[in-house]
């Protein structure tokens, strides 16, 4: 059986390493050169019982030694899903050649082994990585082990987009969430979430029902699911399994299996009766798990401080003005943007108020009279500013890159009576083309980034696929692709030559009547055909 000790001076090459056969010593990697060993312990901690370490500061590397190959598979497994960041560093690991570890006397060493017996002290035996409070492991219920690990989730007042990410960078505080079902019932956004056990989605439901995500809306409704385990087929923007990044994306808008659904409206509520408490999370203070993107270290206050990534969904954008984080651009309030670089010869104000319609409602939209490649847009408001500002800022309208920054102005003016502008100032103010009227409406959970792929709705059964191809091509792009859903014929996805194009095209074809009273809705797939 090879071991590893002090003197390991392996060489390792390139930064993506597969993981390779498992063994219950974990290789960390890319640590910041302040690290400490509670920090690493930290690392798996949520994954069961940390056995033995060895830190190779020189190196900026360290070995785990888990508690058995299962757990340590688990904590491979998720992080190769969700990279960790400690302080702004990306950390990597995989599997060890060794199968165990061997330590020796050196001081290295002992404070190694001294921090691993606090740690476990503290955590007795590592009960999902989180110390139990007294008053807790006393408190009725049934035993606090015998609650379902599966909580069901209800938005209340869902005034802004709440996605799969945001749920998970606010679940993952109190434990590392393992599966996320989301989906939409009797017209409230709801999730499940699964915790590694019921100890963990206790302290989860304690601490986060009845608190607002955003200020003043979203409010989570927590109870216990029925379901004790969440099957999950795909990893997409509805549904995620943490444990198999190997899942299939399969088709994003289309809906979730019914028995899930099914299981999950008849979870009564569950509610147990306790005040709130603090415990040891099973991540140190100073790191958060990210998607990518911000690492925040841990604050009080259950939402409050909530470090949200800026993944790939920027309607985490909307939670991050909300912190006060930096780095999104925009400041908070700011619901008036200003759109530079556009093509003085094309642009109009109704292309701007059809594009950034897909991230918010347009009230005004001025293009300048003396610099007409500018113009600014006023959005509902500043989440809505900040979402538009994320995904559109860089992208390319009639061959040019926009730039979309906040601007210092609070409103735009409308020109005075008699002063005519040539038609380059609009309100919009009362335009039935308004995606986010109605609150919770389901345009929320479906806001993507740009992208060559356009979801097509409201299509009339008259119309074949020959129709809708033709009308696209008549612009003069290209048509890549297309396919009808298979459920639901009222909808389809049409793949066009480029980014470019498929904006174009939105712009061109949203709300074209296609006869029978249809106007055709176009907004951005995160499939591909």
């Amino acid at each position: 059986m090879s071991s590893a000790n002090g003197n390991d001076s392996k060489k390792f090459k390139g930064d993506v390493r597969s993981p390779g056969v498992p063994s219950r010593v974990v290789h960390v990697r890319k640590l910041p050169n302040d690290i400490n060993e509670a920090e690493v312990i930290g690392l798996g901690l949520p994954f069961g019982k940390v056995t033995n370490l060895l830190m190779l500061k020189g190196k900026n590397q360290a070995f785990l030694e888990m508690t058995s190959e299962e757990c340590a598979q688990t904590m491979v497994s998720y992080y190769s899903s969700v990279t960790p960041v400690i302080r702004n560093h990306p950390i990597y690991m995989q599997y060890s050649t060794h199968k165990e570890l061997k330590t020796d006397n050196s001081p290295n060493q002992v404070r190694a082994q001294a921090a691993l017996q606090a740690v476990n002290a503290l955590h007795g035996g590592g009960m999902g990585g989180m110390a139990i409070p007294a008053d807790v492991a006393s408190m009725g219920g049934g035993g606090l082990g015998s609650q379902s690990p599966v909580l069901r989730v209800i938005v209340e007042n869902l005034f802004y987009p709440v996605t799969l990410d945001v749920l998970h960078q606010i679940f993952s505080k109190f434990g590392t969430v393992l599966k996320i079902i989301t989906f939409t019932k009797n017209n409230q956004f709801q999730a499940l979430i699964q915790y590694a056990d019921g100890m963990t989605a206790q302290h989860a439901k304690l601490s986060l029902d009845g608190q607002n995500i955003y200020n003043a809306c979203c409010t989570l409704r927590i109870s216990f699911s029925k379901l004790t385990s969440l099957n999950v087929k795909y990893n997409n923007d509805k549904s995620r399994d943490y444990t198999r990044p190997d899942l299939p994306t399969a088709d994003s808008q289309a809906s979730l299996d019914h028995q899930t659904m099914a299981a999950a409206a008849f979870a009564a509520p569950g509610l147990i009766s306790a005040s709130p408490y603090g415990a040891a999370h099973g991540f140190p203070q100073a790191f958060a798990i990210q998607q990518s993107g911000l690492s925040m270290p841990g604050m009080p206050g259950a939402l409050a401080s909530l470090g949200v990534s800026h993944g790939g969904m920027a309607a985490a954008a909307a939670a991050a003005s909300r912190l006060g984080l930096t780095g999104f651009g925009a400041v908070a309030g700011h619901h008036v943007l200003l759109v530079s670089n556009l093509n003085p010869e094309s642009v109009t104000p109704h292309c701007l108020f059809i594009l950034f319609g897909v991230y918010g409602d347009v009230m005004r939209v001025k293009i300048l009279f003396n610099k007409k490649e500018n113009a600014l847009i006023q959005m509902s408001d500043s989440t809505q500013a900040q979402l538009a500002m994320s995904h559109l800022n860089g992208q390319r309208l009639h061959g040019r890159a926009m730039r979309v920054t906040s601007s210092k102005h609070t409103t735009v003016q409308l020109p005075r009576e008699g002063h005519e502008d040539q038609g380059l100032t609009k309100d919009y103010g009362n335009s039935p083309l308004h995606r986010f009227k109605k609150p919770g409406s389901k345009n929320y959970s479906n806001i993507f980034p740009p992208s060559a792929t356009l979801h097509l709705s409201n299509i009339p059964p008259s119309v074949v696929e020959d129709d809708l191809r033709r009308l696209f091509a008549s612009s003069g792009a290209t048509v890549k692709a297309f396919k009808f859903f298979q459920k639901d014929r009222k909808m389809a996805l049409i793949q066009m030559g480029s980014v470019e194009e498929a904006i174009e095209s939105l712009i061109e074809f949203h709300n074209h009547d296609l006869g029978e009273n249809h106007h055709l809705r176009v907004s951005f797939s995160k499939s591909t055909i």
